[in-house]
């Protein structure tokens, strides 16, 4: 094992960066798409909630995945997929049924999006070994969160500036998503020459532990110590932060009339792409050093914390709709930008931002420790299912819990959401020192 976790600074940036973006511009950007093309809240939030369901089953084919071929061969075909799949939903984009030819086609995308994950995280895991994986475990969450703020910032802000340059929001979110693609195909190029292909030895080297049946995997993670709390705590851990997603994007866009805060799509990008992205890099950083530092047991709750209560400045937005404007023009020869930023949007969102990136480290380190022992791929990726199913499911109702509340109450509602899963994280058992690296 020790000869594939040469250069990891290499690879595991880019091969993260490579999960989150697919699974932003499925799951969050086009919800932005959708709503400025015409969608009601309503099926915004069940239809792409929907969208989740390839990550919460991924669990099925996962062993497959675990047994067969080589992990890197397998990341490599489905970034490949995935590729082809966003080339096609920009050019479907044009067309009368767009809604539902795009809809299919990003269903296609999410079952290879959440094949990858699958298969970059068995990557990982055998690839590093465990004080390696909590250190990069910071890293590794950071490119991954930096790809969603490059697709809800850098990719919103294409999709604005082409939305103001064609006044024709179906061209210019068939451009931006054709860009996605070729994107995703540079991408999935850097990793090929990239990532180690010695993964082949290792392979057969746990041959023998791999021949274990489907039933056998499925059957070794239910049987695990506090499975029930265990499942509870990953199912209802992201109860508030699945609603928040869905509906904090028709939020920032939507009329004040109606509640909204009256945000272009241009500014939702900027906000996200710009300080969300500062803050949440170094959010995410602190996040890995701390728990590489003192162990996990140290750092559980104050990450929780630190995940959740920025929710309470949404809230407050909801319900003051304070403004406070910046402004800033640059004047260059190719692009003249000229932007007013409500400032105290800007400081929820920094500070939100800052907390995901720091708190989430320690589920995720959670999560890893819960995969511990034999398929550790496949049960990472069951660990994993059940928390996209806590996604799914709540994201679904979103939509028909903001329209009967309206967004202030709605974003109480987020919040108060937060409690089960904080107060199920202090009956885990599990090394306090996990994660923390050895001398």
């Amino acid at each position: 094992m020790k000869n594939i976790d040469h250069k990891p600074w290499y690879w595991i940036p880019v091969l993260n960066f490579a999960s989150g973006l697919p699974y932003a511009i499925i799951i969050s950007v086009s919800v932005i798409m959708y709503k400025n093309l015409g969608i009601d809240n309503e099926d915004i939030g069940v239809y792409t909630s929907l969208l989740y369901l390839p990550w919460v089953i991924k669990p099925l084919w996962s062993p497959f995945i675990d047994l067969y071929a080589t992990k890197r061969k397998w990341f490599l075909a489905m970034q490949l997929l995935i590729s082809i799949a966003f080339l096609v939903v920009g050019l479907t984009i044009p067309m009368n049924h767009f809604f539902v030819i795009s809809l299919a086609v990003f269903w296609v995308a999410a079952f290879a999006s959440a094949s990858n994950d699958v298969a970059s995280d068995g990557f990982y895991l055998i690839a590093l070994e465990k004080d390696q994986q909590s250190f990069f475990l910071g890293i590794r969450s950071t490119f991954y969160r930096l790809s969603l703020l490059t697709a809800n910032g850098v990719i919103v802000i294409l999709a604005g500036y082409l939305e103001e340059q064609y006044s024709d929001m179906h061209k210019a979110w068939s451009y931006t998503m054709i860009a996605v693609g070729l994107l995703m195909i540079l991408i999935t190029i850097y990793n090929y020459f990239s990532t180690p292909k010695t993964e082949k030895a290792i392979v057969k080297n746990s041959v023998e532990a791999q021949k274990a049946s489907f039933a056998s995997v499925f059957a070794s993670f239910f049987r695990k110590k506090q499975i029930g709390l265990v499942l509870a705590f990953i199912l209802l851990f992201r109860l508030g932060e699945s609603q928040l997603l869905k509906m904090l994007t028709p939020f920032l866009i939507d009329e004040t009339a109606v509640g909204g805060l009256g945000l272009g799509t241009q500014d939702v990008g900027i906000i996200y792409g710009t300080f969300g992205l500062i803050a949440l890099t170094l959010g995410g950083i602190l996040g890995g050093i701390a728990i590489s530092k003192d162990g996990l047991g140290k750092w559980m709750l104050p990450m929780i914390l630190a995940m959740h209560l920025p929710i309470i400045g949404f809230v407050l937005l909801a319900h003051f709709h304070p403004s406070l404007l910046y402004h800033i023009q640059w004047d260059l020869h190719f692009f003249n930008f000229d932007y007013n930023f409500n400032v105290y949007t800007t400081l929820v969102v920094v500070l939100e931002q800052f907390g995901y990136g720091f708190g989430f480290a320690a589920f995720m380190m959670y999560l890893i420790y819960v995969a511990e022992g034999e398929s550790k791929t496949s049960h990472y990726s069951i660990a994993t299912g059940f928390m996209a199913l806590g996604m799914m499911l709540p994201g679904m109702a979103s939509g028909f819990i903001q329209e009967y509340l309206g967004y202030g109450n709605f974003f109480i509602w987020v919040f108060i959401s937060t409690i089960p899963g904080l107060l199920l994280s202090r009956f885990l058992i599990f090394p306090k020192d996990f994660g923390k690296k050895s001398a």
